[in-house]
């Protein structure tokens, strides 16, 4: 029997896919559901190798795209969180029909720093990488403390991002340490002026994964893409600002 992803479908209206980011699961978004069901009919995926679909596995971007495309509706507006979004971003460039509109949120289409390019250093990924072979588990708690760190709400935001981790099953361990490369070696900029559909891209002024530097240049990489930046926010905005960030987003997705 084929293993299939784990997909969570609910509300009524145009349709919103939601993609989590690494060590997460799709239960990230459950307090955003109220918020966004009485106008979208939104489904909710848990990536290759985490929760319901621990195991699924993918060893690429482009292989994550693939599979979900295969369960997403024929049309949808889709929405990718820090690795999510380069899924995301992948499965725009895979299939534009498919994707009417991106969002991609503390996301970059490349995570790690190089040359003048601002990012994750590369020792820090090394680290989280070799650390996940010794124990995987505080690995995942200590990236979810550097995500909301920044934050005036980092103690809820890191309890929020535990519960929904804990809600499903664990991440397989391969899968994070997919992740963790994917997130060292992917570059899709080169790919970016192939988007033809509307692309919002947000930011937390106070991340420190994704800095916010980079919205600048890829308004100069991107010029047709439009980005906000939630001025008291870190890497999880959708978590300590929910108002505000559903409101950016209905905007988005009306106006464009």
């Amino acid at each position: 029997m084929t293993v299939k992803l784990h997909w969570q479908t609910e509300g009524q209206g145009l349709d919103l896919v939601l993609i989590h980011g690494w060590g997460m699961n799709g239960a990230v978004w459950q307090q955003l559901l109220p918020l966004l069901t009485p106008h979208y009919r939104v489904h909710l995926v848990d990536l290759p190798g985490y929760g319901h679909s621990r195991d699924v596995s993918a060893d690429t971007v482009e292989q994550m795209a693939y599979l979900l495309l295969e369960k997403s509706p024929e049309s949808a507006v889709w929405l990718g969180w820090s690795l999510g979004g380069l899924v995301a971003t992948q499965a725009a460039l895979l299939a534009p029909e498919r994707v009417n509109k991106l969002v991609t949120v503390a996301s970059s289409p490349r995570f790690a720093a190089h040359n003048t390019w601002r990012g994750i250093q590369p020792r820090v990924l090394d680290d989280f990488r070799r650390q996940l072979g010794e124990d995987f588990q505080l690995t995942v708690e200590r990236f979810m403390a550097l995500q909301a760190m920044g934050s005036p709400s980092a103690r809820q935001d890191i309890k929020q991002l535990k519960q929904a981790v804990l809600s499903r099953p664990q991440p397989a361990p391969k899968a994070l340490e997919v992740g963790l490369k994917l997130l060292a070696e992917v570059d899709l900029r080169e790919y970016l002026s192939g988007l033809s559909q509307p692309w919002l891209r947000l930011y937390g002024r106070l991340d420190g994964l994704v800095p916010v530097k980079i919205a600048a240049e890829l308004d100069a990489l991107v010029p047709q893409s439009q980005r906000q930046v939630f001025a008291a926010a870190s890497h999880a905005p959708f978590i300590s600002h929910p108002e505000e960030f559903v409101e950016a987003l209905r905007s988005f997705i009306e106006r464009s």
